[in-house]
């Protein structure tokens, strides 16, 4: 894989536009400056994660006998299970989302909005499958400066895409990341075929 591909993969699973609505929720009591300020700061964190799940992640599934092909497969799973409620979301969801805190300290907006499970598994999964440490990494610092630029401008994208501008994202963007969970099981499963489990 390219460093765009990684990090289309990856602006996908942080499901940007999707995370509009919740984040102005989350911070709809706080002024525009205020917002500003706590987006990037959890966006920070976020990155901060997602690295050390980069450069560590890999080695604590040593550490616990997980195989190479395992990874590949859970992550599938998990993606298309986010997929689908991406394209099937519903009501339930995004209300605990929203109540969950007033003023968010990674929790929920950092972790489980941007830097969530399936992010992670990504991540491990391209440090251990991709030779090159940079190609990765600069796939990461991409997608994230790309959801970055969504979120700062969350208020502003609301007004101007609407609820249902921003559903119409998320749908297609599930779409696409449907596609990417199925290519990532079949990776495990060609890894299991092939004897490099």
């Amino acid at each position: 894989m390219d460093v765009f591909s990684i990090a289309l993969s990856l602006f996908i699973l942080m499901d940007s536009f999707g995370n509009v609505p919740i984040f102005v929720a989350v911070l709809k009591r706080s002024t525009p400056r205020e917002q500003t300020k706590i987006i990037f700061r959890e966006l920070c964190i976020a990155l901060a994660l997602i690295l050390i799940f980069f450069f560590v992640g890999n080695d604590v599934l040593n550490l616990l006998h997980i195989a190479p092909c395992a990874v590949p497969i859970a992550g599938g799973i998990i993606l298309f299970m986010i997929a689908i409620k991406m394209i099937f979301p519903t009501k339930k969801d995004s209300a605990e989302t929203e109540s969950l805190v007033k003023d968010p300290l990674i929790v929920p907006l950092a972790v489980p909005l941007v830097a969530g499970p399936a992010v992670l598994a990504a991540v491990m999964i391209y440090a251990r499958q991709i030779q090159s440490l940079w190609v990765p990494l600069w796939g990461i610092l991409l997608a994230w400066l790309g959801t970055t630029v969504v979120l700062m401008s969350a208020s502003l994208l609301k007004q101007l895409l609407g609820e249902r501008g921003l559903t119409a994202c998320e749908r297609l963007m599930g779409l696409l990341l449907t596609l990417l969970s199925v290519q990532m099981f079949l990776q495990g499963l060609t890894l299991y075929n092939n004897g490099n489990c």
